[in-house]
């Protein structure tokens, strides 16, 4: 854990504040995890994921969204939880590990724990802090928010890569487009967070959901809301201030998710699939039964 100069507590203090209360109840921290499938263990992977998942729903564990690349790098999965604060993040992997070990017994979840490595390529986790003041129509009360993540099929993120030395410019520039971006009547909510912890330099992330790809279509462009000059001004201020970009569009998954109730409830039919039985196990190609095997507690799937 990296430490932080005094004089920025004070910043995210006002940056935490920024938003109403009720949504920084959801969370001020987004914990994820980010994994890589090794092609022919994609099977392997979803199996494991889904009796994860039943295990921390019957048990009361940790929640999550998982979401599987539609557009970008292939057989990648993501699994994001909110976080209030960093001792949040010890509790949650407690409540985890505590659901495995209900679920399965302590000597099958550490088995189960070996095993998972072997159905990936490479995995990376990332705590990013919300930042509200960046972020545009935002949902103002807790309800609002969890309808638009419940409602959500699709996200398409951004990440956002900074140049040293250019953070504040970047910031100033995302507050310009959000004060033009809530003006127009067209414009949808859009979602910025920074990472904060398992990064290389200065990252934030762009996100936007919606209820289908359609949703995607007709959306307002940066010229749109910008006008002719304020868009120049921004291409500009992106090439001097941007180092590079990585969009990437997912879907949830529900069946690999432990959402929290609130979004669950919002469409229980699609956030709440029938559960697993703990003791099925799946079925290998040739009939016989498959070795069942999970991921390490250290790198748990997050929402």
């Amino acid at each position: 854990m990296s430490n932080k100069a005094i004089w920025a507590l004070a910043v995210v203090a006002s940056l935490v504040l920024a938003a109403p209360v009720a949504v920084r109840a959801q969370g001020d921290y987004l914990d994820a995890y980010i994994v890589k499938v090794k092609p022919e263990k994609v099977a392997d992977f979803t199996a494991l994921a889904k009796r994860i998942a039943n295990a921390n729903r019957r048990f009361n564990g940790d929640n999550w969204l998982a979401m599987e690349t539609l557009y970008g790098e292939g057989n990648t999965y993501a699994f994001v939880s909110t976080r209030q604060d960093y001792a949040d993040v010890d509790k949650a992997n407690d409540a985890f590990m505590g659901a495995l070990n209900k679920a399965y017994g302590k000597e099958a979840a550490d088995k189960i724990l070996q095993d998972w490595n072997n159905c990936i390529a490479s995995s990376r986790s990332e705590l990013r802090r919300r930042r509200w003041d960046l972020s545009r129509k935002a949902p103002t009360d807790a309800a609002a928010f969890a309808k638009l993540v419940g409602e959500a099929r699709v996200l398409r993120t951004t990440a956002v890569h900074v140049r040293p030395g250019h953070i504040a410019d970047f910031e100033a520039l995302l507050k310009e487009v959000k004060e033009a971006a809530e003006k127009h009547s067209e414009t949808q909510t859009v979602m910025v967070s920074q990472v904060v912890e398992g990064t290389k330099g200065t990252t934030f992330y762009v996100t936007s959901l919606r209820s289908s790809l359609g949703g995607f279509d007709k959306n307002p462009s940066a010229r749109d809301i910008l006008g002719e000059e304020g868009y120049k001004n921004y291409l500009k201020a992106n090439a001097d201030f941007v180092s590079g970009t990585e969009s990437t569009i997912f879907h949830f998954s529900p069946e690999l998710s432990n959402p929290p109730e609130e979004v669950a409830k919002v469409a229980a039919d699609f956030w709440q699939p029938k559960a697993v039985s703990a003791s099925a196990k799946p079925k290998a190609a040739d009939g016989k039964t498959a070795e069942v095997k999970v991921k390490p507690a250290a790198e748990k799937p997050k929402q």
